[in-house]
């Protein structure tokens, strides 16, 4: 079978703000395309990058040489229901694989509020969800298969741990990753409640909220003093979802109505704070129960771009206080609202944002067309003075030298990146930006 070629067109990410025009963009189906396309890149010096759903807010996919669409190379390969292992194609979106695990009676143990990216997009960037008992994505990998620069393929397991550790959370920096072995669990279902709450309440009583739920997250609008409180716990009580006009017009007041409020900001800035505390009297609490995945997933069409950061868990509400007294000292435009997620320390993984300490996740976001820098760079200055590292996949503004000191695996990713990729052939200007050159230190 032949690898199928999709031409020299531009590619856009899903914001519509990064873009490139590879110099070529193939959709291979088999890994031993994916070996003949990468290790004839790299034997004409081009760099290699993979892209997913495109979900990434940064340039990280960007590249001027070959950009591998691995679409073709989905769906389940093998399940093993008693030992609760699946094997699954890099390329599958995760909405795919939710609904084939659910078939067989098996479900991820926790999910982003998003299914729209591919499987390798979500792990190989540190995608999480939200629960202090549970991990970054990643963690759920037992194993992973490589395609290196000269068209060889590695299988990584703990049979050799620095490597696995390296490639789970990777962004793409060691070899092109074909398939994964994942860690699932038997199918559950989530009694989903929200309910809107004041922020000073919130804040007050952020552990018992966090400790007393399986699964909590908050959205808090600049400008207003309300929050959005989501609690997401198992059940064994039958599956009673919303009824299908209820979901219609939430996801009508999520998407449509929200979109029509950005866009009223986006001209008229100077009634956001109007706008947000209109939004926050909108929001009805609800309840239902359903299974996880579509309790943990939303559907998500308004466009925007992302910041987010992953500071200790005991740091939240102090970094959250001070991004709002920037919000108004600065009187910065933010529209969106700022979203709160708690995860598990994580050392499986060398560049886990949750890397060995309790978690909180500060995600801030700029709707479409409007200017985010200022807003942005205000964030990062706060979340590094409290030990932030960035998400890999959203926007930030640091470079391999003020991000190698945050990491304490650093120098053992950077050894397996050296020995895997001695050539560089999967780094690009962003790998080069953030991780530095293969090979050379974080100040290079």
């Amino acid at each position: 079978m032949r690898k199928k070629a999709t031409g020299r067109g531009p590619w856009v990410n899903w914001a519509g703000d990064e873009s490139c025009t590879p110099r070529r963009t193939l959709r291979p189906g088999s890994v031993d395309e994916v070996a003949a396309a990468t290790k004839g890149a790299a034997a004409e010096g081009r760099t290699v990058r993979v892209v997913g759903a495109g979900h990434s807010f940064n340039d990280q996919v960007c590249t001027d040489g070959l950009l591998l669409n691995l679409d073709r190379m989905s769906g389940l390969r093998h399940v093993d229901a008693e030992a609760g292992l699946v094997t699954v194609g890099a390329g599958t979106r995760l909405s795919e694989l939710n609904a084939q695990l659910a078939r067989h009676g098996l479900a991820l143990p926790n999910l982003g509020d998003i299914d729209r990216q591919s499987v390798a997009g979500a792990m190989s960037t540190g995608t999480h969800g939200t629960g202090r008992l549970l991990g970054n994505l990643a963690t759920q990998i037992k194993a992973l298969d490589l395609v290196l620069a000269d068209g060889t393929t590695l299988t990584c397991t703990e049979a050799d741990p620095e490597i696995l550790r390296a490639a789970r959370v990777s962004l793409g920096s060691l070899g092109v990753i074909t398939s994964y072995t994942l860690r699932v669990v038997p199918a559950f279902a989530l009694r989903a409640e929200t309910r809107t709450m004041p922020l000073a309440r919130t804040l007050d009583s952020l552990d018992d909220l966090v400790d007393g739920n399986d699964h909590f997250e908050f959205f808090l609008f600049p400008h207003s003093d309300a929050a959005l409180v989501k609690m997401n716990n198992r059940t064994g009580d039958a599956v009673r979802p919303p009824r299908e006009l209820a979901r219609s017009v939430a996801e009508f007041a999520e998407n449509g109505l929200f979109d029509a409020a950005c866009r009223a900001g986006r001209r008229f800035p100077s009634q956001i704070p109007l706008l947000n505390r209109a939004v926050t009297r909108l929001m009805a609490p609800s309840s239902h129960v359903d299974h996880s995945h579509r309790v943990f997933a939303s559907k998500r069409s308004v466009r925007f771009t992302e910041m987010e950061w992953a500071v200790p868990r005991a740091a939240c509400t102090e970094v959250l206080q001070e991004i709002l007294r920037v919000i108004d000292r600065e009187r910065l435009d933010v529209g969106f609202p700022i979203e709160v997620r708690f995860v598990a320390p994580d050392e499986l993984s060398h560049l886990s944002p949750a890397y060995g300490r309790e978690t909180a996740y500060l995600a801030v976001h700029m709707y479409q067309g409007m200017p985010w820098e200022r807003y942005f760079r205000s964030v990062q200055d706060i979340a590094l003075a409290f030990e932030g590292r960035p998400h890999w996949g959203k926007r930030h503004l640091m470079t391999a030298e003020g991000l190698a000191g945050r990491y304490p695996a650093w120098a053992r990713f950077q050894a397996v990146r050296s020995r895997l990729d001695p050539h560089g052939t999967f780094t690009n200007a962003h790998l080069r930006r953030v991780l530095g050159p293969v090979g050379g230190s974080a100040t290079c």
